[in-house]
């Protein structure tokens, strides 16, 4: 074989590794390419492997562009296994500052999962598949590498066709509509890996990550929303919409009885028939003076603030004020699980308390993006580092710290490690009054070591140190429910198998069912108690997921998740039939009245508007990008991927479905509602980015 063909050989080896391990990593994974996804991972593959190949020419002066070569193929490849085992655990991808943030939790903790895991066959097989060119080029193609000195031809072809492949990419994209979004303005990790492959993911996630003030770009303040302003959301809308009366009418009592509420969701009405002009949830700031106090950032943070208008307080403002609150975030719970004869308790909670019949827990950071969105109701732009960085920061709007503030002593407890995914700083900085107490700081006292720990046995131990100290405010963050799904990996699944057994399911579904009745058993324990000191009626018991059942099927993509569909009774086949869950708000003064229905799209970023107006907590409406569900903000449930939902319909996949076929959608009407959420998906960057609330309001 000649220098030439040999060198031609070596120059075309590393974009071809590449290729190669991105079509293997999209067959495991998301298992469907489009012609266009096809085209630019081609491109993208020769830009990268040809910068990559010069990259070791280069290093030949100095006897070292073999070594350079072998090393960026391993690493890729590294790369690549990486993220298929993400995938196949968690089915999503995780970004860059959430593989880097939770690697070592996710190794110390789970060390024995993942060693299942890499031992199967499938395991295995996939990592043979992205090491075999690192073996190719080590046992058989580096004998065709020369060091001599590159020729300026072949240097030059390397650089023309890495610059060439690249700007055609590029150009490709941006003639389709749909991958340009993807690509700019509503580019985000998940769908990038998808439509480019997962170099340029990795790539476009750490330009994100590194471009600062200069992304911080807001839009919708500059739309004229004038023709479609009854469909758009509030709290979303610039100022001159709706202008805020300088001083805004406050009610006398916020602290309603039931009896006063009507329950019709239309009227919002307080029963005798009086008229009544409900204030605003605001707070006088002036963010004029703050964006002049700051940093560039902080300012566009403040001027997009203050272009919002607040949303109103309504006749459930103050309903629960002065009561007591034990609020749950359920390790991988989803709305299957309540059943009325198997789980009687959740099944009570659900039904006789505020009900949220469309009800989302976006899922794009595992557990702390899930905790993330329940606890500061914004999502976690920062991947599975959002949570850690809060460790720092300035936490005014948890409900921790809001009720802190009301005078209620807090408590937080989670039944596994203290130290994972460092909560032993995070959660000692949510505003609870007596801290944060997990595995390594007293529970371990309290409860069987075993896995996963009792969420009963929590319950039981944990009731009595705060139930005389009222008002109280609990936070509990379970792990019953956790993964493996098999009875003999999984002691909660054992425990109750038998309650299950009889159940038409496969047995890794009903072992999913057995954990939950842990959580069942747990709840109620605590109304038992609750009820039995007679402050049931004072409290109030919230519960979520912190993510759909990701644990249920061993790899998939959408629309391929077996067990998950036969535990959903449908195929979930978007992000939005995944990512479905339930909401329980109940408290034991609301059972004698007929349930509050909530039926429009609902996600957890509305959990922490919606208590702090229930509680009668002073709040400033616009600075979450959530909304307080009885308020007049017009229902606005959106995920980190640019998708949402609204009453008129469903924008996913860059395409919007209209509700039902009779639907009428207001010219411009989608391009607004893109513009809205990508300036509260930016707001919510922006946040972590800045510890923007020690800004606002100055430190404690």
């Amino acid at each position: 074989m000649s220098m030439h063909t040999k060198e031609k050989i070596m120059f075309l080896f590393l974009p071809f590794t590449l290729l190669y391990d991105e079509m293997i990593f999209q067959l495991l994974t998301v298992r469907t390419l489009s012609l266009g996804s096809l085209v630019y991972i081609l491109l993208f593959s020769i830009s990268f492997g040809c910068m990559g190949t010069l990259f070791c020419r280069l290093l030949d002066k100095i006897n070292c562009g073999i070594i350079a070569k072998a090393v960026l193929i391993f690493l890729s490849a590294f790369l690549y296994i990486v993220e298929y085992f993400v995938y196949r655990q968690f089915k999503v991808f995780y970004d860059v500052s959430t593989v880097t943030a939770g690697a070592g939790d996710a190794v110390g903790g789970f060390t024995g999962d993942i060693l299942a895991m890499a031992f199967s066959a499938s395991g295995l097989a996939a990592i043979l598949f992205f090491l075999a060119p690192g073996f190719l080029y080590i046992f058989v193609l580096r004998r065709f590498e020369t060091t001599e000195k590159a020729s300026l031809p072949g240097l030059s072809f390397l650089g023309l066709a890495s610059v060439a492949s690249y700007l055609l990419c590029a150009l490709l994209i941006h003639t389709n509509e749909s991958s340009r979004l993807l690509y700019t303005q509503q580019y985000n990790f998940q769908a990038a890996v998808s439509e480019f492959g997962l170099m340029t993911g990795i790539r476009k996630d750490i330009q994100k990550n590194l471009s600062g003030d200069d992304s911080l770009d807001f839009e919708a303040a500059s739309w004229d929303f004038s023709g479609i302003a009854g469909t758009v959301p509030v709290n979303s809308l610039p100022n001159p919409v709706e202008p805020v009366e300088e001083e805004p009418v406050v009610l006398e009592s916020t602290a309603l009885s039931v009896e006063n509420i009507s329950t019709d969701m239309e009227e919002k009405t307080i029963t005798p028939q009086e008229p009544v002009e409900y204030g605003y949830n605001r707070i006088d700031i002036d963010f004029d003076a703050l964006a002049n106090s700051g940093s560039e950032t902080e300012a566009r943070l403040d001027q997009y603030v203050a272009s919002l208008t607040p949303s109103r307080k309504n006749a459930y403002t103050g309903l629960f004020q002065g009561k007591n609150l034990i609020f749950i975030t359920a390790e991988a719970f989803t709305e299957e699980v309540i059943d009325e004869e198997l789980t009687p308790t959740l099944y009570r909670l659900a039904t006789r308390g505020i009900n949220f019949t469309d009800y989302y827990q976006p899922s794009s950071a595992g557990t702390t993006g899930g905790e993330y969105q329940n606890i500061f109701g914004m999502l976690p732009m920062k991947g599975g580092n959002s949570l850690k960085i809060t460790a720092d920061y300035y936490n005014y709007y948890t409900i921790g710290s809001q009720l802190d503030r009301l005078g209620y002593q807090g408590w937080a407890f989670h039944n596994s490690d203290y130290e994972f995914y460092s909560r032993h700083l995070t959660h000692n900085n949510l505003g609870y009054s007596e801290g944060f107490m997990g595995i390594g700081n007293g529970m371990e006292k309290l409860v069987t070591d075993q896995w996963p720990r009792s969420d009963l046995e929590m319950m039981q131990a944990t009731l009595p140190m705060y139930i005389d100290y009222q008002p109280f405010n609990a936070y509990y963050m379970t792990v019953s429910g956790h993964s493996l799904y098999t009875r003999d990996r999984n002691k909660m699944a054992a425990k109750n198998w038998e309650r299950v057994a009889h159940l038409e399911y496969s047995d890794r579904v009903k072992c999913y069912l057995a954990c939950n009745l842990e959580l069942e058993d747990a709840l109620a324990f605590l109304v038992d108690e609750l009820e039995a000191a007679g402050i049931a009626e004072d409290t109030v018991i919230v519960l979520t997921t912190d993510h759909f059942p990701y644990g249920l099927d061993d790899d998939g993509p959408l629309g391929d998740l077996p067990y998950l569909e036969e535990l959903y009774g449908f195929n979930p086949a978007s992000l939005w039939e995944r990512d479905h869950s339930c909401l329980i708000i109940w408290s034991g003064c609301l059972e004698d009245q007929e349930p509050v229905v909530v039926d429009t799209p609902t996600t957890s970023l509305d959990i922490l508007p919606t208590l702090l107006n229930l509680f009668g907590a002073e709040f400033d409406s616009r600075l979450l990008p959530g909304r307080d569900v009885f308020s007049d903000a017009i229902p606005l449930a959106f995920n980190s991927g640019y998708e949402w939902k609204t009453e008129l319909g469903t924008y996913q996949g860059n395409h919007f479905y209209p509700a039902d076929d009779s639907t009428e959608v207001p010219e411009g009407y989608v391009k607004m509602i893109n513009a809205i959420v990508k300036d509260k998906i930016t707001y919510c960057r922006g946040v972590l980015e800045t510890d923007y609330f020690r800004h606002v309001f100055g430190n404690p």
